[in-house]
């Protein structure tokens, strides 16, 4: 094996060109981390905190009916519309399905009327029968149907009887003066420095 021919590619670059490449990287590392800090990506990939959900603006009803309703004192965002069978679908969805959102407010994609997708509306579906598996199987006796079996007229969704449960409808907000008020809205991550150079903004 011919040393010399592994190593010239050392020789490609001039000592300038290595700074400069070494730099760039670095700027663009630094950058990416930076994005991925003011997206708040820490609070979505590592907890489990409701509130995380607020980072952006259009959930504030979401947050605020959730946290008006049966679901509020006993599941979190995570036990619903992410899959709990084990981490590694646990994480992957989440992962894909954030990315997807970031997305989507990124470039201000959202409906303002969120519908889940094929995809969410599954694993919600899922969640539900995992959580209330004695309820359907024991007290009432529904059984067992998933949500490809309702969407091919086989059954019914959960949502399609219960479908104010989990947030509470609109009738928490009207029912509740203020209740939008008490969402807890993260503070800005951008530090003051920045906001001043930015014109205060």
């Amino acid at each position: 094996m011919d040393w010399h021919k592994l190593t010239a590619w050392k020789d490609i670059f001039s000592y300038r060109q290595k700074v400069f490449l070494l730099v760039a990287g670095g700027v663009i590392v630094g950058l990416t981390f930076l994005f991925l800090y003011l997206l708040r990506m820490h609070t979505y990939i590592a907890g489990d905190d409701p509130a995380a959900c607020v980072n952006c603006h259009i959930m504030t009803p979401y947050y605020a009916t959730w946290s008006r309703s049966s679901h509020g004192r006993d599941a979190t965002c995570n036990d619903c519309h992410v899959p709990n069978g084990n981490i590694v679908a646990h994480y992957g969805f989440k992962g894909i399905d954030g990315m997807k959102h970031v997305a989507y407010f990124v470039t201000r994609a959202e409906r303002q009327a969120i519908r889940a997708e094929t995809a969410s509306a599954e694993v919600i579906m899922d969640n539900c029968i995992r959580c209330h598996r004695q309820l359907n199987t024991e007290f009432v006796k529904t059984g067992r149907i998933d949500y490809m079996l309702a969407k091919r007229g086989e059954g019914m969704a959960c949502w399609d009887c219960h479908r104010n449960v989990p947030h509470g409808g609109m009738n928490a907000l009207t029912s509740t003066p203020n209740a939008e008020s008490q969402v807890p809205i993260p503070p800005s991550p951008v530090p003051q420095w920045l906001q001043k150079m930015m014109g205060g903004r």
